[in-house]
């Protein structure tokens, strides 16, 4: 549970605006939160968002994406030797 003190106009503009749409107190804060909620939560970098899913898949390992020329260019070696 929790409990919001709100100041006396801020309480009056919120009684005025639930009265105008029909709504309750509760229902307009839970819905005011949890937009606010949504909008915070996409301001992510793509790299954050992600950041769980990066050079892992299958091995286990966090480094593919960095030495990914360099096995490349050792199986090529391995199978092509000059």
């Amino acid at each position: 549970m929790l409990n919001v003190q709100l100041s006396d106009d801020e309480e009056k503009r919120l009684a005025r605006y639930c009265q105008d749409v029909g709504l309750s107190k509760s229902t307009v804060v839970k819905e005011a939160l949890a937009a606010y909620l949504t909008q915070h939560r996409k301001s992510k970098s793509a790299f954050e968002a992600g950041a769980d899913l990066f050079g892992q898949e299958g091995s286990g390992s966090k480094n593919n994406s960095v030495s990914y020329k360099k096995k490349i260019k050792a199986k090529l070696h391995a199978k092509h030797p000059r």
